[in-house]
């Protein structure tokens, strides 16, 4: 039962899908975070849909703009919004009052805007990158929505705090062991190995073994880059928030995205 209220919180907290009412309850939210990835497999499979698009002559950024508005629609942009307001709070210093107060505001400011800007941009330019092997470049995106998920567990590891005042903070911050968190690392990291075998495949009849084992090498790092860059990112919002918010969750999802996306173009 846990499991199944999990999955639903999950795919209500993380895409725009309808999942009726869940109680939250710390054991619901663990699940709801561990499943996370699993929660929007449907929306990355709409992303590499959108992807394809490249096979029947749709330019790569065109397409990776367009797999940007899907990913935008289905998720609400609501990690898209906590980004911006966690990037303003980050740049309001002076005091941590200070921090939530700009944080909570609802308005974005300059720092919200050029990290939105520059964030997209990076997103756009590596999925141009990855469609500009068609289909196989396609898959390898779905794979990077899923494994960037993984980002909110790990920012929500037990031994930190939650963000004064956040609701969604309380409810899921500090519910995931260290050692959930980390099986969760290594089932992303393994489905982004898998969306690239397809390309090592297509290598079989004409080896080139530094192209393989870079692909390969990228692949492996992509989710542990992605996930630490949300570490470090959760460290910064501790000295300045006092701990997680939920802001700082779809942030944290947003940013592991991006390095994911970057890291993969590194193997192509």
């Amino acid at each position: 039962m846990s499991l199944g209220e999990g999955l639903r919180l999950a795919t209500g907290t993380f895409t725009r899908s309808p999942s009726g009412q869940v109680t939250i309850t710390p054991v619901t939210a663990r699940w709801a975070l561990f499943l996370a990835p699993l929660a929007v497999v449907p929306l990355a499979l709409q992303v590499v849909l959108v992807g394809l698009t490249v096979e029947v002559g749709v330019p790569p950024l065109v397409a990776a703009a367009a797999a940007l508005g899907v990913l935008a629609y289905g998720t609400r942009a609501m990690h898209l919004d906590g980004l911006a307001d966690t990037v303003d709070g980050l740049g309001a210093g002076w005091t941590r009052e200070r921090s939530l107060q700009v944080m909570r505001s609802g308005d974005v400011g300059p720092m919200g805007v050029a990290a939105l800007v520059l964030v997209l941009l990076a997103q756009a330019a590596a999925m141009a990158t990855l469609l500009s092997h068609g289909w196989f470049g396609a898959l390898t995106i779905g794979a990077a929505v899923i494994a960037s998920r993984a980002a909110a567990a790990v920012v929500c590891a037990t031994g930190h705090p939650a963000s004064e005042g956040s609701r969604l903070g309380a409810a899921f911050v500090g519910s995931v062991p260290p050692a959930t968190a980390s099986l969760l690392a290594l089932t992303v990291t393994a489905v982004l190995l898998l969306s690239v075998c397809p390309v090592v495949l297509a290598h079989r009849d004409a080896p080139d073994v530094w192209a393989v084992a870079r692909l390969v090498a990228a692949a492996a790092a992509a989710a542990p880059m992605g996930l630490w860059a949300a570490i470090v990112l959760r460290a910064k919002a501790a000295r300045a928030f006092g701990g997680v918010s939920g802001d700082v969750i779809g942030a944290a999802v947003e940013l592991a995205l991006t390095v994911v996306l970057v890291t993969l173009t590194l193997g192509w």
